[in-house]
């Protein structure tokens, strides 16, 4: 099947990044995003979020016309839906934006089209886009569904796309084909097929992995620390032995997977999923634990000076050199410190504004805060040096990126 015209669905992390790469691969791109400013901003040559050489590959596409974004859908020979998939109260799976965007498309599809499903989602959840477009009255006989999970990592997205072994799972062996030969045009790792229904488990499986063997660095850091021992000396030590590899600990799990697919899995399960279930909440509770820490430092400063502290939280991001705040347990850490009447200063060099906080330079905060409070190990922060008395609170590991950084 010759592909030619590809409609992307979903212009954000993974979105945005797949309409550009195909575009600069040669194939007419329509992206679509709900988000007017978000279209005018793509349609410039330009991008609304930050990810490393993204910004040559959106500027490239649009200019060479192979790329243009609007808020509606167009005819293509593949739709390609990339949108959120967030979790509603009690943490049951909200499909409702995969629902709309694919009720979006009915009127443009037709015979012969590959209809792809790229969000993590619940298992069942490309049968439900097929039916979705039974009941808008489309005739699904010759149309094929497949899910292919995204998976690549914040801050090597562009890389990781082409590079990075791929899982396509559709919901008829013909659509698995069909959907994995499109792959293999701009793929150079594996492309592996399946049925739909464990490439969906497959992407949730992967994450819930990624989020139990975090929680076990998690509750070892508590640990270490109720029993007066420095986690980041006992990781290095205990993973020396040839067969253990422990994760580096945080101040908690954020992002749009691994804070977010366990949760899939343990609302399908109806209590079966015991493992996975404990250990989100293990790294749920992390963050509590870090806000009880911060506020007791406080009060303490508070005590012995005489005055309120000033905090400052250094990143709100979920992770390391991105501005990416979903499920970010560093923003959550900071709202509730402020909402408990903390003065704090909000530090997050990868973004210019937040509608609750004022950010705050980190040389600036650095140098007025009382207690400094590492939250994520952004780059800027490497070099930072630490005026004596003041209290610093790393619960991210910065030590060995300063030591790599000075190698």
């Amino acid at each position: 099947m010759a592909v030619e015209k590809v409609c992307v669905i979903g212009l954000g992390y993974i979105g945005l990044p797949t309409a550009s790469l195909l575009a600069n691969r040669g194939y007419k791109v329509h992206g679509v995003d709900v988000v007017e400013e978000t279209v005018k901003i793509i349609n410039q040559g330009k991008i609304h979020i930050v990810e490393p050489d993204l910004d040559t590959f959106v500027q490239s596409a649009v200019n060479s016309g192979n790329l243009v974004a609007d808020t509606k859908p167009a005819e293509a020979d593949v739709f390609i839906v990339a949108v959120p998939t967030p979790f509603k109260d009690n943490y049951v799976p909200n499909i409702d934006y995969i629902v709309a965007a694919t009720k979006s498309i009915a009127p443009y599809v037709k015979d012969g089209n590959i209809v792809i499903l790229e969000s993590t989602s619940p298992v069942g959840t490309t049968d439900i886009m097929e039916k979705t477009l039974k009941d808008e009255g489309i005739d699904t006989t010759h149309i094929h569904f497949a899910h292919c999970p995204e998976r690549v990592l914040p801050g090597k997205i562009m890389h990781e796309l082409v590079a990075n072994d791929r899982i396509v799972g559709g919901t008829t062996p013909v659509a698995t084909k069909l959907t994995a030969d499109f792959y293999r045009n701009f793929v150079t790792g594996e492309v592996l097929e399946t049925d739909a229904r464990t490439a969906e488990m497959a992407k949730l499986t992967e994450n819930s992995f990624r989020d139990v063997n975090i929680a076990f660095a998690n509750e070892l850091s508590m640990l270490a620390d109720k029993f007066g021992i420095n986690v980041w000396e006992l990781i290095d030590l205990a993973n020396r032995h040839p067969r253990v590899n422990i994760l580096q600990p945080g101040c908690g799990v954020g992002g749009h997977c691994i804070a977010v697919d366990p949760w899939f899995i343990v609302d399908a399960a109806k209590g079966d999923a015991k493992l996975i279930k404990t250990a989100r909440q293990t790294n749920d509770y992390k963050s509590e634990w870090v806000i009880e820490k911060v506020k007791n430092s406080a009060l303490e400063f508070e005590k012995t000076h005489g005055k309120k502290a000033k905090v400052a939280c250094m990143g709100l991001a979920f992770k390391p050199d991105i501005d990416d705040l979903r499920e970010s347990p560093a923003l959550y850490i900071a709202q509730r410190l402020k909402q408990d009447g903390i003065d704090i200063l909000a530090v997050e060099p990868n973004i210019t504004s937040h509608p609750e906080f004022d950010i705050v330079d980190y040389k600036e905060a650095v140098a007025s805060a009382d207690i400094v409070v590492f939250l994520v190990a952004h780059k800027e922060f490497l070099d930072i040096e630490m005026d004596e008395g003041k209290v610093v609170l790393e619960f991210c590991k910065l030590q060995d990126r300063r030591s790599k950084k000075r190698k």
